[in-house]
């Protein structure tokens, strides 16, 4: 016992606690112990009551081989049995932890592994170690045994000992590299799907979602950011309730993230904290009037806009429907812009105001309401359009001799959309066949007396004449009762009207004052009018369709026109010129025509509007609608109750 005592028993020891013997013995031990029981049993021993300790199994390698196990078994010893030393058990270090990790998965890979690929290898190493375990079990002897042997060998055999310890350990150790480092590396089944599998997408918003609602040019960074995968989640109470409500993940997009919520791009809270939102660059993304902005209302650039002249001639009778004049059936959908100029108005301007909002409902709001005495104007936009409209401003001009009558003259509304100016001017010129000269004096003073703009600053200054207030802004729309007559006289006029012309009405604007002094350049400047195939607008019987029957005998004319201009060529496109004859309670036919405007991007450092429109106005007006059409129901529900079946 005192040779094993020295280094030899220390270096197989040491062997014996290696992670590679332990884990060997441990995967094995069962075969093992049925192996050494059937070993024992051969010699006349019982095999031990519990499977043995590390020390034991480490003792057991350093027993004698099997032919002087049975020579030394013959001579037994009755000496007592010492006491057991207590089971000292070293706690795994970091690097044998990871290494039985990796073994656990080793053997799970092997066990998923093909069987005729793994069984040899397998089979020798089971074999190898149930080898080793039984040879280590048979020569494992009780105490009495080992005092016996240890006194019947000499000192010498302790080296010998050492020895055959380190060859079961090299052994041990190299077939497990072997294993390890061997070609034949286990492979598991491969899964086929049934069907192809779809697509795989960064972000899990649909294509809509992404469409309406794309990331800022300057928060492109987000995606790149959560590609590399999020921080740390802050522990606030907002985001903690987020998290653990599975609303958010940390391998989610931007996209997908926000769509969870709100249909609004992300906004970083450092670029609240840096950007100015009271003026903003051209070409900024985050500008509220930018190109950005403008994109997603109008993907063209385009804006639909309705513009109506109408002669009330002072009526307080108002027309039953206003459908066919603001809401005509052929365009399929309304338009964003709705800009009426009433000259002569009735007497009670708040109630005609109200019967335009009511006939144009809900979706839309009056931007501004203006007067010159009889002269009106009402502007109503679609209410998701008033936060990119500036201030608006209305200045007038009064064409009479005396100043305090304010029946003829003009009225003009302006404002900016966008980075695009607007101009909306409905005048009253002066009357009769031959005062073209008064009329275009009218014109003359309009242009040089109109005050516009105040406040809003010019969108082109270096294209602008003081003398000329169409020049001051980008696009310019006219309209109104210009008077203008047929140099024909009313048999010669009626003539050509019976002749059928439908929409052809050539012949007849031969004869029109204001296109002769249009190709002239004598008023008018730089402005254009739509193709006209309506019949003229004045002058009718009230509640006819047939001309002036009275003892004067006027000639049909067309008075009430709508012109237009723009500083870049092509900026507007006239849809449709026409007028309403469904309307008689004037001696004039209401004129409308719809246009389609280019609008450009702007910069944010006009005086903005801030959504302000007339509320009152709009709650009443769909207050009256839904009356009206309660009403309507009513009517139509006591109709039917009503009808009554008689029997004569």
């Amino acid at each position: 016992m005192s040779a094993l005592n020295g280094p030899s028993r220390r270096s197989a020891a040491r062997a014996a606690h290696s992670p590679e013997r332990r884990a060997v013995r441990d995967l094995q031990a069962k075969k093992a112990g049925q192996a050494a029981r059937q070993g024992a049993g051969d010699s006349g021993e019982l095999p031990p009551e519990h499977p043995p300790s590390p020390a034991a199994s480490a003792w057991g390698a350093l027993t004698l081989p099997g032919e002087e196990a049975k020579g030394n078994a013959r001579i037994r010893s009755i000496t007592p049995r010492p006491p057991r030393k207590p089971r000292l058990e070293r706690a795994a270090s970091l690097d044998e932890k990871s290494w039985r990790r990796w073994r656990r998965l080793k053997t799970s890979q092997e066990s998923l592994s093909d069987a005729n690929e793994t069984s040899s290898s397998n089979g020798s190493l089971q074999d190898a170690a149930a080898g080793a375990r039984a040879a280590s079990w048979a020569q494992s002897p009780s105490p009495g045994a080992c005092d016996a042997s240890g006194g019947g060998r000499s000192r010498g055999s302790a080296a010998e000992l050492g020895k055959r310890v380190c060859e079961l350990s090299s052994s041990f150790g190299e077939l497990l590299r072997g294993r390890a480092l061997s070609g034949s590396k286990p492979r598991l089944c491969q899964i086929t799907p049934s069907r192809p599998l779809p697509p795989v997408e960064l972000d899990a918003a649909s294509a809509a979602l992404r469409t309406a609602n794309r990331i800022d040019s300057e928060c492109a960074d987000y995606r790149r950011c959560w590609q590399r995968g999020p921080g740390r989640v802050s522990s606030s109470s907002s985001d903690s309730r987020l998290h653990g409500g599975g609303m958010v993940c940390g391998s989610c997009s931007a996209d997908s993230m926000k769509s969870a919520f709100s249909l609004l791009a992300p906004v970083r809270a450092k670029d609240v904290r840096s950007r100015s939102y009271l003026e903003g660059s051209l070409l900024a993304s985050g500008a509220l009037l930018g190109a950005e902005e403008l994109s997603r209302y109008f993907p063209d650039r385009n804006v639909g806009i309705f513009v109506a002249t109408w002669n009330m001639q002072g009526q307080k009778e108002l027309p039953v429907n206003l459908d066919d004049f603001l809401l005509p059936t052929d365009p399929d959908y309304a338009q964003d812009m709705y800009v009426i100029g009433v000259q002569e108005g009735c007497p009670d301007r708040r109630e005609w105001e109200i019967r335009l909002q009511e006939t144009l409902g809900p979706h839309y709001v009056m931007l501004c309401s203006a007067a010159h005495g009889v002269l009106y104007m009402s502007v109503f936009i679609r209410r998701d359009l008033i936060w990119f409209c500036s201030e608006v401003e209305y200045a007038t001009v009064t064409t009479r001799i005396v100043s305090q009558i304010k029946t003829k003259g003009a009225l003009g509304i302006c404002f900016t959309f966008f980075g695009t100016s607007f101009l909306f001017i409905t005048s009253h010129f002066t009357s009769g066949d031959s005062k073209v000269n008064e009329r275009k004096m009218d014109y003359s003073k309009t242009i040089q007396a109109l005050a516009l703009p105040k406040n809003v600053p010019d969108t082109n200054p270096y294209r602008s004449s003081s003398s000329d207030v169409t020049t001051r802004f980008d696009e310019v729309f006219w309209f109104g009762d210009f008077n203008f007559r047929l140099n024909k006289d009313r048999e010669a006029v009626d003539s050509i009207l019976k002749q059928n012309l439908e929409k052809d009405m050539s012949k007849l604007l031969e004869y029109d004052q204001l296109i002769s002094e249009m190709s002239r350049g004598s008023i008018f400047k730089g402005f254009q009018e739509a193709d006209i195939h309506f019949r003229p607008s004045y002058k009718f019987d009230i509640g006819k369709d047939s001309y002036d029957t009275t003892s004067k005998q006027r000639t049909p004319s067309y008075t009430d026109r709508v012109v237009y201009r723009s500083r870049h060529k092509d900026d507007i496109h006239a849809v449709k010129y026409s007028s309403c004859p469904g309307i008689k309670t004037s001696d004039h036919r209401p004129v409308f025509a719809l246009f389609r405007v280019k609008v450009r991007p702007g910069r944010d450092n006009i005086p903005l509007a801030a959504g302000q429109f007339d509320r009152e106005l709009y709650l009443i007006g769909i207050k009256r609608r839904i009356t009206r059409e309660l009403k309507k129901r009513q009517e139509q529900k006591d109709q039917r109750s009503s009808s009554v079946c008689s029997i004569s």
